[in-house]
């Protein structure tokens, strides 16, 4: 199916159903995906395996001077973001500038728009970073994917590289203590003659225990809204998603979901 990148390191503002109206930040190239994952489901398509050139992430300073325009320019048309989300082509938290751009962002957001929030969206892949702690913890929506609670199920939806291990990343995200939001896309389908479903008894039970270890403020559950660069994957109807959010209420916390 077709996907796309966004090509521009502001975008936006656009309707997020998790977030409200949000302006997106891309800190990865404009014309390909930098990522430590390869999900099945990505709206940005493939991670390129090879590469002729290295990528080139954008400048701090430039981050910097395309927001403080972005955010003027609504101010002049009375716009007002909800919340200023880095997300984009690929991982943010790979950009080797991540902390000084979210202080940079920070300062911005409480000079010109202190109302909005400030959230990443992230694959919880570059925790082992104190720098990339650091960051998270200033901000007010820390969002991470676990989109499984058993290992083989995320490596056949999420695709991480090589060096993943579900066990390090959930010790990870227990640094947060409390100050994190998981998210979770359920899924449906095959992919290369395999069944792929994260909806299953024996995947919610093995998902419900580390959501306890974790102990998020919040979770985000939601389902593939564009196109997928894997055929053969489904939506998850919202009776389902609901059905799922009630054992996460069931076990203490808040839950979001997004159909």
């Amino acid at each position: 199916m077709s996907t796309f990148l966004f090509d521009q390191i502001i975008f936006g503002p656009v309707k997020s159903r998790r977030l409200g109206v949000s302006l997106g930040v891309n800190l990865l190239p404009t014309d390909s995906k930098v990522c430590s994952f390869d999900c099945i489901y990505c709206e940005c398509g493939w991670t390129p395996k090879k590469r002729e050139q290295k990528a080139v992430l954008p400048k701090r300073e430039l981050v910097r001077q395309k927001m403080e325009e972005k955010l003027t320019a609504m101010i002049g048309n009375d716009e007002w973001p909800d919340v200023i989300t880095f997300a984009g082509n690929g991982e943010p938290t790979l950009h080797p500038e991540f902390e000084g751009i979210i202080d940079d962002t920070i300062e911005l957001r409480n000079r010109l728009t202190p109302n909005a929030r400030i959230a990443v969206l992230s694959n919880a892949t570059m925790l082992h970073k104190a720098s990339v702690i650091r960051a998270l913890r200033k901000i007010e929506d820390n969002i991470q994917k676990l989109d499984s609670g058993i290992e083989e199920t995320i490596r056949r939806i999420d695709c991480p590289n090589l060096n993943f291990k579900l066990k390090e990343v959930v010790e990870n995200l227990k640094l947060f203590q409390g100050k994190v939001i998981v998210q979770t896309l359920f899924l449906r389908g095959t992919f290369q003659n395999e069944i792929i479903d994260n909806t299953t008894e024996a995947e919610l039970t093995e998902w419900l225990k580390l959501l306890a270890e974790i102990g998020p403020s919040q979770v985000m559950i939601y389902t593939i809204e564009r196109d997928t660069p894997a055929d053969g994957l489904e939506k998850v109807k919202v009776e389902d998603l609901e059905k799922i959010a009630l054992r996460v209420r069931e076990i203490g916390f808040e839950v979001q979901v997004s159909g």
